[in-house]
């Protein structure tokens, strides 16, 4: 899966028993992810931050909250370096996670929250709240289809979270499951750089005529050691892009041409006589820069503009 294809952000509450007691969960990490919505449309991550940070007259938590611009851990989960953390997200009476799981989810479990309603936009937040699911799920080892409850499966009674955030875009828990599953498989896509090309000989020889060989006579003729040098080796790696020998008689294998000779050279020489023949209307002569350029990014590896 794409592992930072969003940033988790960690912002934790005080600690204080009725939130956010400062124990770590029994099973040491968690051993199932319960799916909860915040049942308080519009609120934002940073919003039930505020609120738990606060809450003094009832015992209630979660580790996370994701809305359509965040995900925030309140609570340490173990996604980063702090270890994870109980929050109270289930009641304890309610046993129906002891049978599915064998532990009482505050202790062995994540509470995950997704905020809706209001002004969050509910396509950010989800997929958010799926690439977090699926981010636990791989991290832990965990199979999203059999170790994400809904808190309404393990509190039917009284809940209807996921749920009912779920419905409100014709979701199911179901839906959510496998899009978890789909986003685990889901593969960064690597762009592979263009394989590096042999320069002609001529393209190489013409820059060193019209451009290497000119500044470095220049620079010789002020005492300049540096720019002669520089100058020689530019030279030298042109030559050696087009497998010119260096020595009479020698052979001379293809060395990719450094990207910082390309951009010199370009910037240097290329670019201004492109610009030049441009406010000439000189399309032959902007096509003969154009190319110049290209086949110098080419014999560096680097993409054609």
């Amino acid at each position: 899966m794409i592992k930072d294809k969003y940033v988790i952000e960690r912002r934790y509450i005080n600690k204080r028993q009725n939130v956010r007691p400062g124990t770590r969960l029994t099973s040491g990490t968690p051993g199932f992810l319960v799916a909860h919505d915040t049942g308080n449309p519009g609120a934002t991550a940073d919003k039930h931050f505020n609120y738990f940070n606060a809450l003094k007259d009832r015992s209630a938590s979660a580790q996370t909250f994701i809305d359509d611009k965040k995900i925030l851990e309140i609570i340490p989960t173990g996604t980063g370096a702090d270890p994870a953390e109980k929050a109270w997200h289930v009641l304890y009476s309610v046993t129906t996670d002891n049978k599915l799981f064998g532990g009482d989810a505050n202790d062995i479990a994540l509470g995950v929250e997704l905020c809706y309603g209001g002004k969050i936009v509910f396509t950010e937040a989800y997929k958010r709240f799926v690439w977090y699911l699926a981010y636990c799920c791989d991290k832990w080892k965990l199979n999203p289809l059999t170790h994400i409850p809904s808190h309404k499966q393990l509190d039917p009674a009284r809940k209807s979270d996921v749920d009912q955030a779920l419905a409100t875009v014709g979701k199911t828990l179901k839906d959510l499951l496998y899009d978890v599953v789909k986003e685990m498989q889901e593969e960064p896509v690597v762009i592979m750089p263009p394989n590096a090309v042999q320069l002609l000989a001529n393209i190489a020889q013409a820059l060193i005529d019209d451009y290497v060989s000119p500044a470095w006579f220049v620079a010789r003729k002020t005492g300049d050691q540096v720019a002669t040098t520089h100058l020689h080796n530019l030279a030298n790696n042109l030559r050696l892009a087009a497998c010119i020998p260096l020595q009479p008689g020698s052979t001379a294998p293809f060395v990719q041409l450094p990207k910082s000779n390309v951009q010199e050279l370009i910037f240097r020489w290329l670019s201004p006589g492109w610009f030049a023949a441009k406010q000439k209307d000189d399309k032959t002569a902007m096509a003969y820069y154009n190319s110049m350029a290209n086949h110098l990014r080419e014999a560096a590896g680097m993409p054609k503009e």
